[in-house]
C-alpha cells in the first residue's frame, strides 16, 4: 500500500512537470494552445448566467484565505473531533505539500492566463491552484475514507472546480490537468510517508516493520 501511494504519487507529478513543460517550451506554437482555445472558446460561447454563477462560488471556496486557511482548518478540525489527530497531521501537511508545489511550478513554467478573465488572479496560470487544492481534498479524504462514495464526491468535486476555472477564463483547460496532478501528487506522496503512522500501525515511520504492514494492509 505504501509503494502503491509512492509510485502514483511520482507519477502524477511528474506527469504534471511533463505536461507543463510541453505546454511552455515554446508558447509560439500552435499545436499545445489547440485543445485549449477550443474549449475557451466553446465556454465563452456557451456556458449559461447559472453555470456563471456558480463559478464564482466555487472561484471563491477554492482560493485565497478560504482554501488556504478555513478549508484546512475545518477538515483538521473535523478530524480532531473524530479524535484523529494523526489523520489531522496528515492532512494538514498535503495541504502544505500541495500548496508549495504549486508555486514552485507557477514559478517555474510562468504560462500566460487567458486574456478575457471574468475575475483577478495571480501570477502563473499552471497549474491551476483551485483544481490543486480540490485534488488534495479529494485524495486526503479518499485516503483516510475509502469508499466508494466518497470516490465519487471527489471526482465530481475536483471535476466541478476544473470546470468553474475554465468558464471564468482564468485557466486553460490544460492548467487545470496539471493542477488536478499536482494536487493528487502532493496527497499521495505525504501518505507515503505518513500513512503506517497515521494508522498506528507502527510506532514510528521508517522502521523495518513497514513491510508487515504493507502486507496486512494488501489483505
Amino acid at each position: 500500500m505504501r509503494r502503491h501511494y509512492l509510485w502514483w504519487g511520482l507519477g502524477t507529478l511528474l506527469a504534471a512537470i511533463a505536461l507543463g513543460a510541453y505546454l511552455t517550451i515554446d508558447e509560439g506554437a500552435a499545436e499545445p494552445y489547440a485543445l485549449d482555445s477550443w474549449w475557451h472558446d466553446l465556454m465563452v460561447d456557451v456556458a449559461p448566467e447559472a453555470l456563471i454563477t456558480l463559478a464564482h462560488v466555487m472561484n471563491r471556496i477554492g482560493g485565497g484565505w478560504i482554501a488556504i486557511l478555513v478549508v484546512p482548518a475545518v477538515v483538521a478540525i473535523g478530524l480532531l473531533l473524530a479524535k484523529r489527530w494523526r489523520s489531522a497531521v496528515f492532512a494538514l501537511a498535503a495541504f502544505a505539500a500541495s500548496a508549495v508545489l504549486v508555486q514552485l511550478l507557477k514559478q517555474l513554467f510562468g504560462r500566460a492566463r487567458p486574456e478575457d478573465m471574468l475575475v483577478l488572479s495571480d501570477y502563473g496560470s499552471y497549474p491551476s491552484g483551485h483544481t490543486a487544492n480540490a485534488a488534495t481534498i479529494a485524495v486526503v479524504l479518499c485516503v483516510l475514507f475509502p469508499r466508494l462514495w466518497m470516490y465519487a464526491l471527489g471526482v465530481l468535486w475536483v471535476l466541478t472546480m476544473a470546470l468553474s476555472r475554465t468558464v471564468l477564463a482564468v485557466h486553460w483547460l490544460t492548467d487545470t490537468v496539471g493542477g488536478a496532478l499536482v494536487g493528487a501528487s502532493a496527497a499521495l506522496l505525504i501518505a507515503a510517508v505518513l500513512m503506517p503512522w497515521v494508522r498506528g500501525d507502527v510506532p514510528t515511520i521508517g522502521t523495518a516493520a513497514d513491510d508487515d504492514v504493507e502486507g496486512i494492509c494488501a489483505g
